[in-house]
């Protein structure tokens, strides 16, 4: 079992920054590949980033790219997102993941335990 607890979260204006943090406790998630994703009020869960467990390879959604940058510090059991030129459309709760595959998926259905998700807010 992993437990995982987002934290960073926030207001912020827009085109400014947050680092989202992710930490894991429990079994440890060094072979999980970790994602994030995020949900706004009446819509569905989207894929924002995810990452291997070797940090290696890593992928984002087209609407993030370029603004936002996944890491990965294992010795710390720690996922991190750096989020810049926030936009007021970013605003949702946000949620990390860890998929025992490893597969860096960008669906949801491949993540095995979840967060309880940090709100983060861009006010225009």
């Amino acid at each position: 079992q992993v437990q995982l607890v987002e934290s960073g979260g926030g207001l912020v204006q827009a085109g400014g920054s947050l680092r989202l943090s992710c930490a894991a406790s429990g079994r440890t998630f060094v072979r999980y590949s970790v994602g994030w994703f995020r949900q706004a009020p009446g819509k569905e869960r989207e894929f924002v980033a995810a990452v291997t467990w070797s940090g290696a390879i890593a992928r984002y959604a087209d609407s993030v790219k370029g603004r936002f940058t996944i890491s990965r510090d294992n010795a710390k059991n720690t996922v991190y997102l750096q989020m810049n030129s926030l936009r007021p459309e970013d605003t949702a709760v946000y949620y990390c993941a860890a998929d025992s595959s490893d597969s860096c998926a960008s669906s949801p259905y491949a993540y095995d335990y979840w967060g309880q998700g940090t709100q983060v807010t861009v006010s225009s």
